[in-house]
């Protein structure tokens, strides 16, 4: 297979208002608009997508309907410092405090009105126990 895109789906009973989240912190802008369903896109980089749906949809095999569970969202970015302080400011829940991880990362997690797990990460270098993990191609920092 091929892949030509990839983008999670995020499904909710609240279209409008989880895609306006999406939009004021972390600056999504609609590419499609309906009542059932929101297509965003990184007003910074055109390659990161995110849609949000309708959970009790049609679209959705019956067994499959109703909310998001058990999603963490991973956005690597360039100032995780400078994301984490209008988190802070904007009031949203800081679930896991900003820290360096050995495993390579300075992060911070916080969550979307649905619970979705936010992971607000810039790829710092790993320590030497960490470091000997990675394929080199895949080495941060």
């Amino acid at each position: 297979m091929k892949s030509t895109s990839y983008y999670p789906v995020i499904m909710t009973d609240d279209v409008t208002g989880t895609a306006a989240f999406y939009q004021r912190h972390f600056r999504f802008e609609p590419l499609f608009e309906s009542d059932w369903y929101m297509h965003l896109q990184s007003r910074e980089d055109e390659r990161v997508t995110l849609a949000i749906l309708d959970g009790q949809h049609e679209t959705i095999p019956a067994t499959g309907r109703g909310k998001v569970s058990g999603l963490l969202l991973n956005f690597e970015v360039e100032d995780v410092d400078g994301v984490y302080r209008d988190c802070r400011a904007a009031g949203l829940p800081i679930l896991k405090p900003i820290c360096d991880e050995d495993f390579g990362q300075r992060h911070f997690i916080t969550s979307d009105p649905n619970g979705v797990l936010i992971d607000i990460i810039k790829p710092i270098p790993p320590s030497a126990a960490f470091a000997a993990l990675y394929d080199a191609s895949a080495l941060p920092g």
